[in-house]
């Protein structure tokens, strides 16, 4: 069979947990004969970590000989075209995609999470982008219906990263339970008050359930400073743990009791290994995935004031709340390989023309 050489994209080599388990998931859905060349912000550790060729993706030289040695352009999974955050993202992912059009390249977009796009330009940019695909999916029914709204065919499934294999923490499970896993990250809402009322009402839980406190930083650059302040106030029974592989991330919350997140696939990955979960959302993604999977906690803005209020309601799920049953975790995994099949159908057609 001959080898194609495809091109990846996304947001890799930043040190966040959740993409780079998008990476990983997306490197075990290539085909055999498909050789991955990463687009990163961190090339030489791309390339270390997951044995694979990885060009700067800020290097216009670098980006551009990568389109003209490929055949294939994948954007690989995650909010990548949105303007919550930022318009420049979208803009460069878009362009992205555009140029590799330009240059003949046929362009896959797999488990998109679209939006919000509420500028003019951010719209322009998703659906030029988008309807020129080969091949597109969506992670949520949010952005399958926008989708809808434009005429773009996809296909929905869950997040690649339900089904990606999870790697076993041994010293995490030598630990008597309960065990909690706090994932915060930094956010302009997330004010000095919050976190001050978050951390007592940690702090509370503590002590009443004689929990083990795991503070996970996800992308360490932006979450560690937030890990290291909330530890400070607990007790020796607490820990910072930080992971860079990502299957050893998702493997981590086997055994955990409860796990307290603002991040995306923190959520997932501790849901998928049968965690009860209380979320924080901070973005769109996360309220869609409340909603999806039926998950309680609060919209960042309106989390409670009063600390006694969060721990009496982190207590009583602790006590009384449940996870994912596994037949519904079973169903999550399985439909997220619709990826995988469409991926891999794509391949096949672009090989016959």
């Amino acid at each position: 069979m001959t080898e194609i050489q495809a091109v990846l994209c996304g947001y890799y080599g930043k040190g966040n947990g959740g993409d780079e388990a998008l990476l990983v998931a997306m490197l075990e859905m290539l085909p055999p004969h498909v050789k991955p060349l990463v687009l990163s912000a961190d090339p030489r550790a791309t390339s270390k970590s997951y044995g694979v060729r990885s060009y700067d993706r800020m290097n216009s030289g670098a980006v551009i000989r990568a389109l003209r040695e490929s055949q294939v352009l994948i954007l690989g999974g995650g909010s990548l075209i949105q303007d919550a955050t930022s318009l420049r993202n979208s803009i460069y992912y878009g362009g992205l995609m555009g140029l590799a059009q330009q240059f003949g390249l046929q362009t896959i977009a797999i488990a998109q999470g679209i939006g919000p796009v509420s500028k003019p330009l951010t719209r322009w940019i998703a659906k030029r982008a988008f309807s020129n695909c080969t091949a597109l999916s969506v992670r949520d029914t949010a952005s399958a219906a926008l989708l809808a709204q434009w005429g773009i065919a996809c296909e929905l499934a869950p997040d690649p990263v339900w089904s990606m294999t999870a790697t076993p923490v041994p010293e995490i499970a030598q630990i008597a339970s309960p065990k909690i896993a706090v994932t915060l990250r930094s956010h302009p809402q997330l004010t000095n008050e919050r976190l001050e009322t978050l951390t007592t009402a940690l702090v509370d839980l503590q002590a009443a359930t004689g929990s083990h406190i795991l503070l996970v930083p996800f992308q360490p650059t932006t979450d560690m400073n937030i890990a290291q302040q909330i530890q400070a106030e607990l007790t020796d029974n607490s820990q910072i743990i930080t992971l860079t592989n990502p299957k050893q991330l998702k493997g981590l919350f086997q055994g955990v009791d409860l796990a307290i997140g603002m991040r995306y696939h923190s959520l997932i990955m501790a849901a998928a290994e049968g965690c009860k979960c209380w979320a924080i959302s901070y973005d769109p993604k996360v309220s869609k995935l409340m909603t999806e999977i039926d998950l309680p906690g609060w919209e960042l803005a309106n989390i409670p004031t009063d600390a006694a209020a969060i721990t009496q309601a982190w207590q009583q799920h602790l006590t009384t709340g449940k996870a994912l049953s596994p037949k519904s975790v079973q169903n999550l995994s399985q439909q997220s390989r619709v990826h995988k099949n469409l991926l891999t159908a794509a391949i096949a057609r672009i090989e016959m023309t």
